[in-house]
């Protein structure tokens, strides 16, 4: 079936047994003439003529993936898909083309979709040297492959999804340890993060995205990336309160929604409006690219972040990045600060519709952060090595 697909020829279940029928008469064919042959009668086979000739019906038989790719995430886009997706996509038809040798998606099978899946699994990443999980696998490059090919299908561009059906069970993981940081490692990040110097080489903006990102996220649970792209002018102050405000404006934003995250006392202490002050206007912590792109530059300075925790805290069973948001998360509960406030603070939806109704008012969230205990600066006097 999958020949007749290459041709844009489709089979559907009326004309699936009319086609068997002539896949049968087509046999008995074939035999009469093999044995005209034997017989030494080679002269042209009268049945030939009964076939037209054969065309494609797609005017555009030669679809590439990169095309099919590019045509879906600019209607994706338009729907509000994050750049994070098309950069986890991209990839995944980046590492499907090399692997077929090919660019053709009307060649593409279940049988090369399956063998794509083997090869993902036994293939060690260059820049880490392991294989990606079982989880990655499915969940970023089975799940890629499906929405783009079934995308495909719809809009008439292919006439069958090759990865429709195909998953991989995956085990729940052991959890050997708490997703957050546990005190020895927030005291280690912060105290690099409070006596860290900028190298001969190394970008301003960036060098301040290490002294600063690490407590901004500890008193916020907010994403690194959300306080990474943060701006001078999403700083404000508002009677008493220094505030944050982040916003989709500024690059990304998860739940497509601007929040306010009011500043608690001790970053006002070490100084963070002063330097917010003193800075120019545009992006603290990162320089846009071409045409003022902010999420390339991004997507960079995450990857710095990660480089700079990890030596810290070394344990590969929590996320350098993003074990900051379970430990707000649990300082928050041991504060007994509502979980509805705290969760408006790092930007979680609502867990129902009732939580939709009402807002969590700016005079909320600054109740909650100053139930927040200061870290101890004793501690993090001198730089502390990695755990």
């Amino acid at each position: 079936m999958w020949v007749l697909a290459r041709h844009g020829y489709e089979v559907t279940a009326n004309s699936r047994r009319k086609l068997l029928f002539q896949i049968g008469e087509a046999s008995l064919l074939a035999g009469g003439r093999l044995k005209r042959a034997a017989l030494g009668d080679y002269s042209p086979d009268p049945a030939q003529q009964r076939f037209p000739a054969v065309s494609s019906s797609r005017p555009d038989a030669a679809v590439s993936l990169t095309g099919l790719f590019e045509a879906w995430w600019r209607e994706a886009k338009g729907a509000g898909r994050k750049p994070s997706t098309y950069e986890s996509y991209e990839k995944t038809v980046r590492y499907l083309v090399a692997f077929l040798k090919h660019d053709d998606a009307t060649r593409v099978t279940a049988e090369d979709i399956v063998a794509f899946k083997v090869h993902r699994l036994a293939t060690p990443s260059k820049l880490t040297g392991k294989a990606p999980s079982a989880k990655t696998v499915k969940d970023s490059d089975l799940a890629a492959l499906k929405t783009l090919f079934g995308w495909a299908v719809i809009n008439r561009k292919l006439p069958a999804n090759p990865a429709a059906g195909l998953t991989i069970k995956v085990s729940k993981r052991q959890r050997v340890r708490a997703k957050g940081f546990v005190e020895a490692e927030i005291h280690a990040i912060l105290s690099a993060a409070l006596h860290y110097v900028a190298g001969k080489q190394e970008n301003l903006r960036t060098a301040a995205a290490k002294r600063w990102l690490p407590w901004l996220c500890a008193f916020s649970g907010a994403r690194v990336g959300e306080m990474g792209q943060l701006r001078r002018q999403d700083l404000r102050r508002e009677g008493d309160l220094w505030v944050i405000k982040i916003t989709p404006e500024a690059g990304t934003v998860k739940t497509d929604e601007a929040r306010d995250v009011v500043l608690h006392q001790q970053l006002v202490e070490l100084g963070f409006p002063a330097f917010v002050a003193a800075s120019v206007e545009g992006p603290l912590f990162l320089t846009p690219g071409k045409g003022g792109d902010v999420l390339g530059p991004l997507a960079g300075l995450l990857n710095r972040m990660r480089e700079f925790v990890r030596p810290i805290v070394p344990d590969p069973n929590v996320q350098p990045n993003h074990g900051w948001r379970h430990l707000f998360t649990t300082i928050c509960e041991e504060a007994e600060i509502n979980p509805r406030v705290y969760n408006a603070i790092m930007g979680h939806a609502g867990r129902t519709v009732a939580e939709s109704y009402g807002d969590v008012t700016l005079k909320a969230k600054a109740a909650a952060i100053r139930k927040l205990p200061s870290f101890d600066l004793d501690k993090l006097r001198q730089p502390a090595g990695s755990i």
